[in-house]
């Protein structure tokens, strides 16, 4: 224990003594939950729409009138002629063209039928299928509006509705900080871990310590250790500030327990580092170590279930995420933050974890050697 005590004394002062380190560690991750979660927003705003009015009626009025109230939609013009609207589309201006024949509202009150119609900019899909979806959701109001007021002429009579109100459990109000915090926070211990953790090693054999450190009688479990624990007593710091800010800027309160929370910091950080010495023991410079590092960070980020739900992947990618810490510890922060969930309800996470990080350990300790 005295030999480990003197290798952890050792790493302290190396890290601490290195600026670049300390900036890295602490004002790195705050930086980046400030300001990542504001941006890595799932709703679409302000999307441009051109819309082709050839019936200037009132109803088409009412619709514009809800575009224009709407903070979803951006209203470019309002134009009789549908090339004038493509030409839009076409420079980029607009990302949706709602076309209104002529006789809509006609068509709508004689014959209970009026067609519109919608074209989409889908080169950025994710906004155009969003637009479409919520320009979707303002005309099937509108047409429950009409429906109401016409609802006790005769040709119409009365009509059975199915009406539903969805409740959503555990983050009542849709309150995405709430959903991508947790994951976002995991993100950020994972890229201080694993490129922390990658560059130790490979560094000492840059400036040449190694040497001096393999003809000592230092175990290998030794220097291993030495080398992890400083980082985990880092990691859980960071993981700390992180609730902070998520309590101070976000007003996320954890609901589970903060033991279970901090239990699986550890477990994951052990597997995480364990990832980083690995890849410090098999490179050589650290050029070499961050190409390696950034590899897996985004293997594990793209299939992590951050942006992407696992259920939504193909099979092939889904059995990959077996493999992937990541994904397991963004589902038990979203389970225990947003849930409370506890020990009971995360075994399966649990083992996954123990076994991810028990094997990243073992091979970073077989795959160092003490040679000359």
């Amino acid at each position: 224990m005295r030999v480990l005590l003197v290798l952890l004394q050792k790493e302290f002062r190396q890290i601490f003594r290195d600026i670049a380190i300390l900036r890295i560690i602490f004002v790195a991750p705050i930086m980046q939950l400030l300001i990542f979660p504001l941006a890595a927003d799932y709703e679409v705003h302000n999307v441009n729409i051109a819309i082709v009015d050839q019936d200037h009626s009132s109803y088409t009025a009412q619709i514009i009138a809800k575009l224009q109230g709407s903070h979803y939609f951006r209203v470019l013009s309002v134009s009789p002629s549908y090339p004038s609207a493509l030409h839009q589309i076409e420079s980029d201006a607009a990302d949706i063209v709602l076309e209104f024949p002529l006789h809509f509202e006609r068509d709508l009150v004689t014959q209970s039928s009026a067609q519109v119609f919608v074209a989409a900019n889908a080169i950025n899909g994710v906004k155009a299928g969003l637009g479409a979806s919520y320009l979707q959701n303002i005309l099937r109001d509108f047409n429950q509006d009409i429906r109401a007021q016409l609802i006790n002429l005769p040709r119409l009579g009365v009509q059975p509705q199915i009406e539903t109100q969805p409740r959503y459990w555990y983050n009542q109000y849709m309150d995405y900080h709430k959903f991508m915090v947790p994951g976002i926070l995991v993100q950020l211990l994972t890229m201080v871990g694993v490129f922390l953790a990658s560059l130790n090693i490979v560094r000492e054999k840059e400036i040449g310590t190694i040497e001096q450190i393999n003809v000592t009688p230092i175990r290998k479990w030794q220097f291993i250790l030495g080398k992890l624990l400083p980082f985990l007593a880092i990691g859980n710091i960071v993981f700390g500030l992180g609730l902070v800010i998520g309590r101070v800027a976000y007003g996320i309160i954890p609901q589970g327990s903060l033991l279970t929370l901090y239990a699986f910091v550890n477990i994951y950080l052990l597997a995480v580092l364990g990832l980083g010495l690995f890849i410090s023991t098999v490179t050589n410079t650290q050029q070499q170590a961050m190409f390696v590092s950034f590899f897996f960070l985004m293997v594990f980020l793209l299939l992590g279930g951050l942006f992407t739900p696992i259920e939504s992947m193909p099979h092939w990618a889904q059995q990959i995420t077996h493999f992937n810490p990541m994904a397991y510890f963004i589902r038990v922060m979203r389970l225990v933050v947003l849930k409370g969930s506890g020990f009971a309800d995360l075994h399966d996470e649990l083992l996954h974890l123990l076994v991810l990080g028990s094997g990243m350990n073992i091979m970073a300790l077989l795959f160092y050697r003490k040679r000359s």
